[in-house]
């Protein structure tokens, strides 16, 4: 009985002191890689573009909302949105204030989440997932003169959106695509039939032996404010061909896409979620299929990991966040660090903490 104490509390003191694999906050002090890149605010899903010579980033805006942690998502409660900039990497962040209000979005209710923003004619679009008023996820726009803001947001959501985290991309013919969805709290789940379920599953953990649920990609119209044509699945292939199981936690898709092009390839990378890690698949298409290579980002410090990547200046740059300044899970930070594509087309492998 002494003895099976004497484990019990050896292994008690060493969890104390370690970082499990899903990177969550512990009393181990970590040497983080990168440093906060504004800290008066939470800001948490970075977007970045480049936009009239400088960076813009759309990030989400963590509060305190007092809400009890659930895989619903229910306390990431946020109401609006800051965008910041930056003349260059390495100056200090400008945060222009608020852009969009959710009080100022006639059909929303709550839950303002991860926000992307694309440039046409004059005009730049801010894309932004909200529940409507009876609590589903839908995708709204909204648009402004300037990068900065403020916007206004359209009357109604795009029609035929659904589920969390738009992210959109436009080709050099300048099509534009958008990329959607998310699993667990971003509800992309319940709509496996084609229509919401609002008894539907709650995660992805039903069908682990069947192919797992897909990001979206559809066409976007040229006025950039509705879908021109069908939503596609983006299918993401193993070695051997075969679509991604269910079961597959280390690689399949959770939510958190984005997607860039280098050297003529299509680059879909996306967060797996419940295993924390930044995955990525490449194709010769927008809509793919994509064959998936590897992962780039080991898991951050807090549950969820979300990201952009975009060239400035010649050189290519991860934008994400962990919890450094809070450790609480639903009150983030955004950083950067450089991203390397090797010369086989694959892309280094980060850790978000310094070697010791």
């Amino acid at each position: 009985m002494k003895q099976t104490q004497f484990k019990l509390t050896l292994f008690l003191i060493a969890a104390a002191f370690m970082v499990n694999s899903a990177g969550a906050q512990t009393t181990q002090k970590q040497q983080f890689l990168s440093p906060p890149l504004i800290k008066s605010i939470y800001t948490a899903d970075p977007s970045a573009h480049v936009f009239n010579g400088k960076i813009y980033i759309y990030p989400s805006h963590d509060i305190e909302a007092g809400i009890s942690e659930n895989d619903s998502g229910d306390h990431f409660a946020m109401r609006d949105y800051h965008i910041l900039s930056m003349n260059s990497i390495t100056d200090p962040v400008t945060d222009h204030g608020v852009a969009l209000d959710i009080k100022n979005i006639p059909w929303a209710g709550r839950q303002l989440w991860a926000p992307d923003c694309a440039y046409k004619n004059g005009v730049y679009y801010l894309y932004f997932p909200v529940k409507d008023k009876n609590d589903v996820f839908r995708i709204g726009v909204a648009t402004s003169k300037d990068p900065a803001g403020p916007f206004k947001a359209e009357p109604q959501p795009i029609k035929g959106s659904y589920s969390i985290d738009p992210a959109v991309f436009t080709d050099t013919d300048r099509q534009s695509y958008m990329y959607f969805g998310g699993i667990w709290g971003g509800q992309l789940q319940r709509w496996a039939t084609g229509k919401y379920e609002s008894n539907g599953s709650k995660t992805d953990l039903q069908q682990d032996n069947m192919p797992a649920l897909s990001c979206k990609v559809v066409k976007l119209n040229q006025n950039m404010k509705e879908f021109d044509g069908p939503v596609h699945d983006v299918v993401i292939l193993d070695n051997s061909g075969k679509p991604l199981l269910g079961k597959d936690h280390d690689r399949r898709f959770f939510e958190g896409s984005w997607m860039h092009k280098y050297n003529g390839k299509y680059y879909f990378t996306y967060s797996t979620g419940d295993t924390h890690y930044l995955a990525y698949a490449i194709g010769d298409k927008p809509f793919g299929p994509f064959r998936y290579k590897g992962i780039f980002l080991k898991p951050v410090q807090g549950w969820t990991t979300h990201h952009s990547i975009v060239e400035f200046k010649e050189k290519w740059y991860l934008f994400y966040h962990d919890t450094e300044l809070s450790g609480k899970t639903h009150l983030r930070n955004v950083k950067v660090t450089p991203l390397e594509h090797r010369p086989d087309g694959s892309i280094a492998m980060i850790d978000p903490f310094r070697s010791k």
